[in-house]
C-alpha cells in the first residue's frame, strides 16, 4: 500500500521525513486547493532523501481550464521539477465543458520526459490530480487518463471527501482494472485510512496529515489578515510526524 503525504512547506516538509514518510506530493498554498511550489522548496525537498518527491504543476487556484500563456508557464515549471530532481508531476486539465484536455495534458506529459531525457533523470511518475473530481463524466475522464499513460489518478470519488466518495472509488477501481493506480485523497486521516482501503480496494492513500500548529509570535495584531477575512494568522495547519508514523502504521 503506498502512502502519498501531500506537504505544503517545509514544515510539513520536514515532519513527513520525520514521520515515516517515503513519498510526498510538494505544493504550496494549500488553502487554495495546492499551486506550484516554489523552486527553493522543491529543492529542500529532493535534498532531504525522501525517496520520491511528486511536485504539483498548478500556476493558479480557481478551474483547471488554462490558456495557452498558462500551459507555457507551466511546461517552463515541469522542466524545472524536472532538472532540480523532482520524481514526478501532479497535473490536470480539463476542457471548458469538463471533459480531460488530453492535447494539454499530453503536452505536459512530453515535457516532463523531454527534460528527464536532457538533465539525464529517470522518467518521471505522472499523477492526474483531482481536477477529476469536478470533471463532466468518471468513466471517460479515466478512460482519457488512461489513454495519456499517466500512472496514477488522485481522486475522492467526484465528492468532497473520500470518505463520501467510497462507492465511486469502488467504482473506479473496477472500471480502471489494474490500467492505472486510484489513490484516494481528501479527508484522509489514521482513524479513517484502513476502512477506506478495506471497502474500496484503492492502490494508495493520500494525506496531508495536517494539525493546527500555534505562531511562535508574542505580538499580535489580529484586526489585519493578510489572506481571506476571519482567516487567523496566527496558527497554521502543518504536517503532523505523528500522523504520518500512524498512517503508515495503520495501513500496513
Amino acid at each position: 500500500m503506498v502512502l502519498e503525504i501531500c506537504c505544503g512547506n517545509l514544515a510539513s516538509l520536514i515532519a513527513a521525513k520525520r514521520g515515516g514518510a517515503t513519498r510526498i506530493e510538494l505544493c504550496s498554498g494549500l488553502s487554495e486547493g495546492g499551486l506550484t511550489p516554489s523552486y527553493g522548496l522543491i529543492k529542500a525537498a529532493v535534498d532531504s532523501g525522501i525517496p520520491e518527491v511528486n511536485v504539483l504543476i498548478r500556476p493558479r487556484s480557481g478551474d483547471f481550464l488554462y490558456s495557452e500563456d498558462e500551459l507555457q508557464l507551466m511546461i517552463s515549471d515541469i522542466r524545472e521539477a524536472i532538472k532540480i530532481g523532482a520524481s514526478g508531476i501532479v497535473i490536470g486539465v480539463l476542457t471548458a465543458d469538463g471533459d480531460v484536455d488530453v492535447e494539454a495534458c499530453r503536452r505536459l506529459i512530453e515535457a516532463a520526459h523531454n527534460a528527464a531525457a536532457e538533465y539525464g533523470k529517470p522518467k518521471p511518475q505522472v499523477t492526474f490530480h483531482r481536477a477529476f473530481d469536478v470533471s463532466r463524466d468518471a468513466k471517460s475522464s479515466l478512460e482519457a487518463i488512461i489513454s495519456l499513460g499517466v500512472d496514477c489518478l488522485l481522486t475522492s470519488g467526484m465528492t468532497s471527501t473520500a470518505v463520501k466518495g467510497i462507492e465511486m472509488l469502488k467504482k473506479l477501481m473496477t472500471l480502471a482494472a489494474g490500467r492505472i493506480t486510484i489513490m484516494a485523497g481528501s479527508g484522509i486521516n489514521p482513524s479513517n485510512a484502513a476502512d477506506i482501503i478495506a471497502v474500496t480496494g484503492v492502490d494508495a492513500i493520500h494525506s496531508t496529515a495536517r494539525k493546527p500548529i500555534a505562531s511562535g509570535m508574542r505580538f499580535r495584531r489580529p484586526i489585519v489578515a493578510m489572506g481571506a477575512p476571519g482567516s487567523d494568522e496566527y496558527s497554521s495547519l502543518t504536517t503532523s510526524p505523528d500522523m504520518v508514523a500512524a498512517l503508515c502504521k495503520n495501513i500496513k
